[in-house]
């Protein structure tokens, strides 16, 4: 069970839904809370220049009207009562002793005040505060007149209004509330969408995991084929590609082992017969059993042959780091490598041709460079079985590589077989290949050990007229 849910939440889907819900909820979140802010801020700041443009009005009527030289005015002491009711605050005339000399809650009328926004309206200042704490604006309008032993009219006094803003705290919180039921509700949706939409997403992937599955037990066909988005398609394009090449390469092996256990088993085979006729005869003339003894010999060679190959394989799959590099004559060692080849291609009536353009001298393994070589010229030899036949070796180079041509007029490779020719147990033409002998492993180690020497071999060939193969090695061993 635990297994199943840590399998869930690391799975395809949770983390869409995450991934959905997340790019969905959090830019809405951000944005909420951003207006929440400016609401507020600009809900102080409107209310403040509403009720500072009163109180300059208000300033200017009591000045006007000499209201601190006779406060018992009843219309100013309406305006004032109304301005405290209408924005649910309190407000207070002092004059120029600093004395109240109205306060609309009549807690401090008569008292002095002395503080820091009223000494700035005194010179002249507009003060306004907002207490976000205590959630009330408070501000100061100097009130015009003449000042007492003052020449020239100043300030004769100050407007004080202190105002609640609980109305806007409410507002904002219901807001506060409605935004995160509306968040909340969002939330719902995405995470409902959410699942809808990574489910239809992951579909494809669930019916691939499926065909993949049937596929692997044997119940559909060899091609899988689901219908889905680019990715899906790509997907299966390239598992049917893959799958095209582990077949190809597990009928080559199935052939492999056939061909080598029938390359195996012959030889032994005829070598018990012979050897079974030898010890079935009680004396057997000197020539027959001279006879007998060399076709053992023969059977013998081509068993150790195959084995060779066989080891060759296994050792050209290890890795690089096993590789003797030596600093080799190339020169002599094609000229070696075709001298070991002429008894063959004269038996063959092929002509061995080597031209070389100048001396070369690389760092390499002597011994599967050696091996890779031969293995050119020997096929060359082997498949050209035309009158007039040749086989032309060539050596070549430049500042940085040295290049080795095996050309011959033999009968050419089939161009459907020529992207598989390097593959292990490949063989192109299987008829003649049986007929020649081999195991279809030549190439491959030829290929194996020039990649390791960080080389290249090219092939071209025309079915019918002939096949030349040329590899490319570097001059200075590159290691890994």
């Amino acid at each position: 069970m635990g297994k199943k849910i840590r399998g869930f939440f690391r799975s395809f889907v949770f983390r869409l839904v995450i991934l959905l819900i997340a790019i969905g909820i959090i830019p809405s979140a951000i944005l909420f809370t951003i207006l929440l802010r400016t609401y507020q801020s600009r809900s102080v700041d409107l209310k403040t220049i509403e009720i500072l443009n009163q109180a300059k009005i208000l300033a200017n009527t009591i000045s006007t009207e000499e209201y601190l030289q006779n406060p018992k005015n009843p219309g100013i002491d309406s305006q004032l009562t109304l301005l405290s009711k209408i924005y649910d605050g309190r407000v207070i005339v002092v004059n120029q002793a600093c004395r109240v000399v109205k306060d609309t809650y009549d807690m401090d009328r008569y008292k002095t005040i002395i503080s820091q926004e009223v000494m700035r309206s005194f010179r002249g200042e507009e003060v306004t505060n907002y207490d976000a704490e205590n959630r009330y604006i408070e501000l100061t309008v100097p009130v015009a007149g003449m000042a007492d032993g003052a020449d020239e009219p100043g300030v004769s006094g100050v407007l004080m209004v202190s105002v609640s803003t609980d109305t806007d705290a409410l507002n904002y919180s219901y807001l506060e509330r409605t935004g995160i039921m509306i968040l909340l509700t969002t939330l719902m949706v995405l995470v409902l969408l959410s699942v809808i939409i990574a489910i239809e997403m992951a579909a494809p992937f669930k019916r691939l995991s499926g065909a993949i599955h049937d596929f692997h037990a044997g119940m559909e066909n060899e091609v899988l084929s689901v219908k889905g988005h680019t990715e899906v398609q790509e997907l299966t394009e390239r598992i049917n590609s893959m799958t095209a090449s582990m077949k190809v390469l597990n009928d080559s092996r199935q052939e492999f082992v056939s061909n080598v256990s029938h390359e195996l088993k012959t030889p032994l085979t005829s070598m018990k017969v012979l050897a079974d006729s030898l010890n079935g005869q009680e004396s057997v003339p000197i020539e027959l059993y001279q006879e007998f003894m060399a076709d053992i010999t023969v059977e013998i060679d081509r068993e150790n042959k195959i084995i060779s190959d066989l080891l060759s394989l296994v050792r050209m799959d290890k890795a690089a780091a096993d590789l003797s590099v030596t600093s080799v004559n190339i020169n002599d060692l094609v000229e070696i490598i075709l001298k070991r080849c002429k008894p063959i291609a004269d038996k063959q009536g092929v002509e061995l041709v080597f031209e070389s353009f100048r001396p070369v001298t690389a760092e390499i393994d002597e011994v599967k460079m050696s091996l890779a070589i031969s293995n050119l010229v020997e096929n060359a030899i082997k498949y050209n079985r035309t009158e007039g036949g040749y086989v032309h070796v060539s050596l070549n180079a430049d500042y940085q590589f040295f290049y080795v041509t095996v050309e011959d007029n033999g009968i050419g490779i089939p161009e459907e077989s020529q992207d598989h020719i390097f593959e292990r147990f490949y063989r192109a033409d299987k008829s003649h290949s049986r007929e020649i002998g081999g195991t279809g492993l030549g190439l491959a180690i030829t290929r194996s050990a020039i990649l390791m020497h960080r080389g290249a071999i090219k092939l071209h060939s025309v079915e019918g007229e002939g096949t030349t193969f040329t590899i490319r090695v570097p001059l200075n061993y590159i290691e890994s």
